[in-house]
């Protein structure tokens, strides 16, 4: 009898153990035992990137957004198609349009050199979107890890739950409301906007036949406007690129800010942060223009925020050796 009681007391052991690390929290030093070196390794592939492709950075900070608005941050975003899985890759806020993934790769592959199985490749995109935003001189943080990958990926999801460039105020706080990620988080993660580039696609109906008017969005400096219709003639190349800041294109500071108040927030989205009139967000962009430290200080917040998004930690998901794949 009293062994069969040993053996319910292990079992019951045994189920709470499993159960606390299935609900495991997320912590900066989640690899200090297994590869303490995994910031260093992340930092130095991205540097290499940077060396011929400015926009890296941004692009790889814009991998962890699109990651975590789907299933949360599980790597999904980073899974190609397959018998079973239809790739976000082709979602349409995604397809021609994300990129960095060579570099996911190539940082996978340094880590698996180094820290063979350890390093997931939903920890990866957190890393490499905190070392992108301060190798461009942004703020810095001790980033949570502990994420597992998923095991499948949703188009569908990534198709309706992913913001718009096209989209109003409202409904992109919707979106961010829909992640539990409120007002702030929304007008502190499009500062993200302050280094990198985009396609005309993304913006050029400003520039024609705003809203089927025949004419320009009202919103648009006129000089502003006269140097985007240069750049994106009217039967011109939708991929024709431009920076996001006229000014600081590849640094990541305050200046997004201040272009918004100057009617020069490049998309319809950015813009509409400081033009709709009665919303809440104007006085957040006042307040990130006059002040880059406090912009500093909510960013690293609000990464924190989206970066705790549904993660799968403990036994749940798995650590993807390639992460264009499930194991």
């Amino acid at each position: 009898m009293k062994s069969g009681n040993n053996i319910i007391v292990v079992l019951a052991i045994v189920i709470w153990f499993m159960g606390l690390s299935s609900n495991a929290q997320l912590n900066a030093t989640f690899y200090a035992g297994t590869c303490p070196n995994v910031t260093s390794i992340v930092n130095g592939v991205i540097q290499q990137a940077l060396q011929t492709d400015a926009r890296m950075g941004a692009s790889l900070l814009r991998l962890h957004f699109h990651d975590c608005f789907v299933q949360g941050c599980d790597g999904s975003i980073l899974l190609d198609d397959s018998a079973s899985i239809e790739s976000e890759k082709d979602a349409f806020p995604n397809a021609n349009s994300t990129r960095g993934y060579d570099v996911v790769d190539n940082i996978k592959t340094a880590l698996e050199n180094s820290c063979p199985g350890v390093v997931s490749c939903a920890d990866i995109l957190a890393i490499a979107a905190e070392v992108s935003v301060s190798l461009a001189g942004g703020p810095s943080w001790d980033v949570l890890l502990g994420r597992r990958d998923s095991t499948t990926a949703n188009r569908a999801l990534a198709n309706t739950s992913l913001p718009s460039p096209f989209e109003s105020v409202s409904s992109i706080i919707s979106k961010f409301t829909a992640q539990g990620l409120n007002i702030t988080d929304v007008v502190t993660l499009s500062g993200a906007h302050t280094f990198g580039r985009a396609e005309c696609r993304t913006f050029s109906p400003r520039l024609y036949d705003f809203n089927g008017t025949g004419n320009p969005d009202p919103t648009l400096d006129t000089s502003y406007l006269a140097t985007l219709q240069q750049t994106c003639p009217q039967n011109g190349s939708d991929t024709t690129i431009t920076n996001f800041d006229l000014t600081t294109a590849d640094n990541f500071d305050n200046n997004y800010y201040s272009n918004l108040q100057n009617n020069k927030g490049l998309l319809f989205s950015d813009q509409e942060l400081f033009s709709t009139t009665g919303s809440d967000t104007i006085a957040i962009v006042n307040s990130f223009s006059s002040s880059q430290s406090a912009f500093f200080q909510n960013f690293v917040q609000s990464m924190i925020n989206m970066g705790n998004i549904s993660p799968l930690t403990g036994t749940n998901g798995q650590i993807r050796l390639d992460c264009k794949k499930v194991n």
